[in-house]
């Protein structure tokens, strides 16, 4: 097959072409987020301070690539009258991946730092823009009608998944090269990012080209008439009303967020003195939480909508960018590090839910067999406020870096004064400060929008929250639990802070997702309830080590555990019953290692274990049973006596059946032994 035939439009795409095309589009990603990681984020923030910018050409550094995609208006005509979007993203594709081997050669003949390197890298991200806007034009409409919408959500969900994979691997790659190049040859810095550089351009940007090669183009549908102008052509986008106001809030989210995400990377090596690979280890850190919710957004967003995983999503990367603000009060302090770790694994599950929801929003909304000008104009608001945000986010870094503003408690008396700084925001922070308060008018605007089987934010955090809750309401009877019955979700729905209701269901629903993919790991390894057990207690263990207050919520750690391990058997023959005793054994295991609380967590596990085995259709009598027999063989684990354990564990399986209805109760009860009967169940439920 020649090179024209094979970048020709096909008239018919049958199922496997597009499977195939779906295949080839992933390995295109997967290679440019690989080179992506190499080329951005603290790798060319570190090279840029080696060539000699400032906070303000930084600014414009991140801007250009933004800048220059109104070119995709330019563009248009061209796929317009050309009518093979393929070819033409091929061909600009090429220079755009070949300009990084350049950018790579600046230190090999320029001086550095020097003003000559600086304004090089500037034309050339320059000219690469403009190669990418080209592309970027013929290939949104292209995957407009190549990708079917029913899988939309979940397939560049899957896609982005993978992107950040080799995004973690060869960022890793990239930290650990810039630490030993700096060890091993000092003082040739900028040597050491021309070789990382040129790797990337040559293994990772030339394959990419390559790989959409291969992805079939279905035909563009020819509108009947005459040829229309350009005018005519972009216009029908920002005639419709519901689209503008997407592209409102596309040019104010890219905005409000470029005016601090490309100065985070700064923040950390110039005012918190990071080293270069800390800080793309948190950002491989971050990519790898992307990774693990990607998964979970997807779906989420073809079941409720676009627009309310983008709310949800966008709230949580709000509460990221606030939380900056804290990490120095006014200087690092020791909690500094922890916080970086924190603010990085939200923001990457903030990112992957905002990231591909801003990207695919546009393909839902634009009509089909339109998609050029509608998605045309999608990334032009999308690119002039990614664009305009760091340059304002530079001007203003640079005005603010003299300036403080601090908030001080004071208490004098005759004997002594003492000053305790409560809030101290300096430089970079006010850039926060500023990010979070028009983001909040930004996230507003979504609510006027509409999309096509949409639900509401408030339905989408029901189904986050409701598992927790319906765990909590049976729990007042609990020492130490009562206020979980009593407090009142709903108010996280309305918490002044954005992003706190999300953070708080996202952790559940990831904890429960975490026992469910390390049970169906055991399972498939190994078919015997110890390994499962055992990969269920490593599992609990590492989660202990990042989790505080851990006695404190030891019933919600155990429930959602054993309920994840029951919706295993969605993808494993495994029988429930063993499951259930699998999951109590395995929670019961992590008591040594851990700060749960015995009795409390065996009562989440057997609530959990009801919970799950209802969700999956199955026996909750029987897996009710078993869980309690677990209990029994646990309890010298727990400390406790065997009829003590098993009343634990039936109790919070009872508690389980009573949220179902009248009649799972009844069923549960008959299942259980006499002796394991809470004794306060028998006088008040029997």
């Amino acid at each position: 097959m020649g090179l024209r035939q094979s970048l020709a439009p096909k008239p018919t795409i049958s199922d496997q072409d597009i499977a195939s095309g779906l295949r080839w589009i992933t390995w295109e990603a997967v290679v440019a987020m690989g080179l992506f990681s190499i080329t951005t984020s603290g790798v060319l923030a570190a090279y840029a301070l080696v060539l000699g910018f400032s906070n303000f050409q930084i600014g414009i550094l991140a801007a250009v690539p933004f800048l220059t995609q109104p070119i995709q208006i330019l563009a248009i005509p061209l796929v317009e009258r050309i009518r093979r979007r393929k070819a033409i993203a091929v061909f600009a594709w090429i220079p755009a991946q070949l300009s990084w081997l350049v950018i790579a050669l600046i230190p090999l003949f320029l001086d550095v730092p020097s003003s000559a390197a600086v304004s090089m890298l500037l034309i050339t991200m320059a000219i690469r823009g403009v190669f990418v806007a080209i592309t970027n034009c013929a290939w949104n409409g292209w995957m407009r009608d190549l990708v079917p919408q029913q899988i939309l959500g979940r397939f560049f969900a899957r896609r982005q998944m993978w992107a950040n994979l080799a995004a973690m691997t060869f960022g890793l790659l990239a930290a650990f090269f810039i630490n030993y190049w700096g060890v091993f040859i000092p003082g040739r810095e900028a040597l050491g990012f021309t070789i990382l550089l040129a790797f990337g351009a040559i293994f990772l940007g030339l394959p990419g080209p390559v790989f959409i090669s291969k992805v079939p183009e279905p035909l563009m549908q020819q509108a009947p008439g005459p040829k229309p102008s350009l005018l005519s052509t972009i216009a029908p986008p920002f005639r419709d009303a519901n689209y503008r106001l997407l592209l409102a809030f596309l040019f104010l989210w890219g905005l409000a967020l470029n005016m601090s995400i490309p100065f985070f990377a700064v923040y950390m090596l110039v005012r918190l003195g990071l080293p270069l690979p800390m800080v793309i280890g948190l950002s491989i850190l971050s990519q790898a939480a992307n990774i693990l919710f990607l998964r979970f957004w997807g779906p989420l967003a073809d079941r409720f909508g676009m627009k309310a995983v983008l709310s949800l999503s966008a709230s949580l990367y709000l509460l990221v960018v606030l939380g900056w603000t804290f990490t120095t009060m006014p200087e690092r302090h020791s909690l500094t590090i922890p916080l970086l770790v924190g603010l990085h694994v939200f923001a990457g599950i903030a990112a992957g839910g905002a990231g591909f929801t801003t990207g695919t929003i546009g393909l839902k909304l634009a009509p089909h067999g339109k998609g050029t000008a509608y998605l045309a104009a999608a990334g032009l608001a999308t690119s002039m406020g990614a664009g305009l945000g760091p340059l304002l986010g530079g001007y203003l870094g640079d005005f603010f870096s003299d300036r403080q503003l601090s908030l001080v408690f004071s208490w004098v008396d005759p004997i002594r004064a003492i000053e305790l700084p409560t809030f101290n925001i300096v430089g970079f922070d006010f850039l926060f400060c500023i990010t979070f308060i028009l983001g909040l008018f930004t996230v507003s605007m979504l609510v006027s929008l509409r999309e096509d089987g949409e639900t509401s934010r408030e339905i989408v955090m029901d189904a986050l929250l409701a598992p927790m809750r319906d765990a909590v309401r049976p729990m007042s009877s609990v020492p130490g639990l009562s206020f979980l019955s009593q407090f009142p979700y709903g108010i996280l729905r309305r918490v002044p802070i954005p992003g706190l209701d999300v953070a708080l269901g996202v952790t559940a629903y990831q904890l429960a997702d975490m026992a469910k993919a390390t049970t169906i790991a055991a399972v498939r390894g190994q078919r015997r309830m110890v390994k499962i057990a055992k990969a269920l207690e490593k599992a609990l263990t590492g989660v202990s080590g990042a989790t505080e207050g851990m006695e404190i919520h030891s019933s919600e750690v155990a429930r959602q555990t054993a309920r994840g391990a029951m919706l295993a058997k969605e993808e494993t023959d495994m029988d429930v019953g063993r499951l259930a005793q699998s999951a109590v054994l395995g929670i019961a295991r992590s008591f040594g290692r851990t700060q749960m609380d015995a009795g409390d967590a065996l009562r989440g596990a057997g609530y959990g274990v009801v919970q799950g085995a209802r969700e999956i259709g199955a026996d909750y009598a029987q897996a009710a049973a078993r869980a309690v027999e677990a209990g029994r063989k646990v309890a010298e684990q727990a400390g406790l006596r065997e009829e003590e354990a098993a009343v634990y564990v039936a109790k919070g399986a009872l508690d389980a059946a009573a949220a179902i209805g009248a009649e799972a109760l009844a069923q549960v009860e008959a299942s259980l032994p006499e002796d394991a009967l809470p004794p306060d169940f028998a006088q008040s439920e029997r």
